[in-house]
């Protein structure tokens, strides 16, 4: 058969009903309020560590709502725990909570995320 000048890609599509989403159960437990985010942006907005690096609190909610924990261990060492984020949410979100069982669980569970 002849070249048709052009190939198949793989496909680029992810699936997230296979992703493993035990850490954010796990969260979930720890601190309900987690649920109530709407991810309006007030945290990475006032975020001190955010102004310097690239750490962003609504990025890392929504990976972990996700299941997606790859970089989450040098992600989460970026947050100087100041908590202005937990002061400016509208919803209540207690963050600097969720940022201790993030930093406990991967402490714990040496889990290499």
């Amino acid at each position: 058969m002849g070249n048709f000048g052009f190939k198949i890609s793989k496909s680029r599509q992810i699936d997230y009903d296979k992703n493993d989403l035990s850490f954010y159960h796990y969260l979930v437990s720890q601190e309900p309020s987690i649920l109530n985010c709407i991810a309006c942006g007030g945290c990475t907005a006032t975020c001190t560590s955010g102004s310097s690096t690239s750490f962003n609190f609504r990025k890392l909610h929504l990976l972990l709502s996700r299941g997606e924990t790859q970089n989450i261990k040098d992600e989460i060492s970026k947050c100087m725990l100041c908590g202005k984020c937990t002061l400016v949410c509208p919803r209540g979100v207690n963050t600097r909570k969720i940022i201790f069982a993030i930093r406990r669980y991967v402490h714990e569970n040496e889990f290499q995320i």
